[in-house]
């Protein structure tokens, strides 16, 4: 199987961009989510997201119900308190993070709340599971940030 160069990778995402978008509306579901798994433990086997953090310098989560319950409890604060200080609502209704850098960043690049995460952080990038093809939009925007997403991407296409 062909290996996939890690390199100069966000150029070749960018200069492959068309035919993610190609390959992710004609992709054999079924297929992909069946590699899906090994692929994902292939790429974080080569990648580290603590070289990186994209994710969390440029990006925010969703704060769900859930996450906003359980970190606002680890973090000793009230919910609405927890909201106050560090979210706001986007153009979706949706809470997240009042500016970027993520403010549970630190500067190693580590999450100070890891354990308690939003489920959007525990899940990202998506890469073993199907919101890789249900969502192309935000397969294709993620693959421009995020190592991971490429490699798995440029996995997919190589077997047909």
């Amino acid at each position: 199987m062909e290996e996939i160069k890690l390199d100069n990778w966000q150029k070749r995402s960018a200069d492959h961009s068309k035919q993610y978008r190609q390959f992710l509306q004609k992709a054999d579901k079924n297929k992909v989510l069946k590699r899906l798994p090994a692929l994902h433990d292939e790429a974080f086997e080569k990648i580290n997201c603590l070289d990186c953090a994209a994710c969390c310098k440029n990006y925010s989560p969703r704060f769900k119900t859930p996450d906003l319950k359980r970190i606002s409890k680890h973090l000793k604060l009230k919910e609405g308190e927890f909201i106050e200080k560090y979210l706001r609502l986007d153009e979706d209704g949706d809470f997240v993070v009042k500016a970027s850098p993520c403010p549970f960043l630190g500067a190693d690049n580590y999450c100070s709340i890891y354990e308690v995460r939003p489920s959007d952080c525990e899940r990202f990038p998506y890469t073993n599971e199907d919101v890789l093809l249900k969502r192309p939009q935000i397969t294709q925007k993620n693959a421009s940030f995020c190592a991971a997403v490429y490699y798995v991407l440029e996995k997919l296409m190589t077997v047909k």
